[in-house]
């Protein structure tokens, strides 16, 4: 949050890597999650501390890993290729739960599955499965944090790993008709350590100072509707709810 410059209440910061951890600023207050948010602590200068909101969802990165491993592309930056080349999916759902299902679902017993494989599916659509499921996850933590918390939404920034496939960053873009500002860097952890340590000796002069020196890549704008999404969507939530408690479920 800090290397990103979320400095303002309502600030919101996406980072995407082996899982997605979706975080708002909350100022000086913390919040009491009903549905499974945790409070952090974002920062602490001299007197002043600055809470934040957090949801995140385990498995990302690691899914595409895992489908790399299957063989299904060479190199990771080709996923985003072979998803734009499709229509949609073909009707093929994927549920990333290796981990489990984080909020809003929260069941750590439901299992990763394709749904809706059919003879003429591919392995582009399977990856665009995939990379969708990302998407609808994003879309589901954005939509926790924008529901449950009464601060309105201010910049959205989005950094880590699986934040440069790009076919992921505008599905979710418009998923939550709003716009991600993804920085030049993608590893803001060491940035926000530095700023802070750079603020605590003077280096540079406050907050503002800082805002100034973060770099964008690119901005991803809304080009479709949400409503556009909203049959594929069902179907996926429709494959969520068939694989919840698959683990406990087996294990009677």
């Amino acid at each position: 949050m800090f290397g990103q410059c979320c400095f303002d209440t309502g600030d919101i910061k996406a980072t995407m890597g082996t899982g997605t951890f979706w975080d708002i600023n909350t100022g000086n207050n913390i919040h009491v999650s009903k549905k499974g948010l945790y409070p952090l602590v974002g920062w602490k200068i001299g007197n002043e501390i600055t809470y934040l909101a957090e949801g995140n969802a385990s498995d990302t990165g690691n899914a595409i890993k895992w489908i790399q491993s299957l063989e299904l592309f060479d190199n990771v930056e080709e996923t985003s290729q072979m998803a734009h080349s499709l229509v949609n999916s073909g009707g093929v759902c994927f549920v990333p739960s290796f981990s489990g299902l984080q909020i809003p679902v929260n069941d750590p017993y439901a299992c990763t599955s394709f749904m809706g494989i059919t003879p003429t599916t591919t392995k582009r659509h399977l990856v665009r499965a995939v990379l969708e499921s990302i998407a609808f996850r994003n879309k589901q933590l954005y939509n926790i944090i924008t529901t449950e918390l009464s601060i309105p939404a201010m910049s959205i920034r989005a950094d880590g790993g699986v934040s440069k496939n790009s076919f992921v960053m505008q599905m979710t873009s418009d998923l939550i008709n709003k716009s991600i500002n993804k920085p030049d860097s993608t590893d803001m952890s060491c940035l926000g350590a530095a700023f802070l340590a750079g603020l605590a000796i003077g280096y540079w002069t406050d907050k503002e100072h800082l805002k100034t020196l973060r770099q964008t890549d690119m901005v991803f704008k809304p080009q479709r509707e949400p409503k556009e999404y909203e049959p594929a969507m069902s179907n996926w939530i429709k494959a969520v709810r068939r694989s919840l408690s698959w683990y406990s479920q087996a294990s009677q």
